[in-house]
């Protein structure tokens, strides 16, 4: 089975990360993670993610600098998960029900993420102890 592709997108202002919390009866309901999904077929990973922030949080993204990228096998699926660095215009709202937080850099670690963003979150934690 290929694995499914994954944008994602790390907006940082004043130190803080916009995550969004999983809905309930999707995979990993309950965790946190950075606002994005899945890439569609003929997509560029940039128009995938700008369509998937406008969906789900009604803000117009721009994408900038690849950040991290990780395979992770989950019993279920494998998936490939691309972070980029984005800005965004409009402020956000959630659209799918989900809860949307900007969350401080030192508060990242105490929080349930996919294991596929534990690599992420220790990058971002780290930028920040320097």
């Amino acid at each position: 089975m290929s694995p499914v592709v994954v944008v994602a997108a790390v907006v940082e202002r004043d130190d803080a990360f916009l995550l969004t919390l999983r809905p309930d009866g999707t995979h990993l309901a309950g965790d946190w993670e950075f606002p994005g999904g899945k890439v569609h077929d003929g997509e560029t990973h940039a128009e995938a993610l700008r369509r998937e922030l406008f969906e789900e949080l009604a803000i117009v993204g721009e994408v900038g600098a690849l950040v991290h990228t990780v395979t992770h096998v989950y019993p279920e699926k494998t998936v490939e998960l691309f972070f980029y660095r984005c800005v965004f215009e409009g402020v956000p709202k959630p659209m799918i029900g989900q809860e949307v937080r900007w969350v401080p850099r030192p508060e990242l670690q105490a929080l349930s993420f996919p294991a596929a963003d534990r690599a992420l979150i220790a990058l971002l934690v780290e930028a920040g102890l320097q």
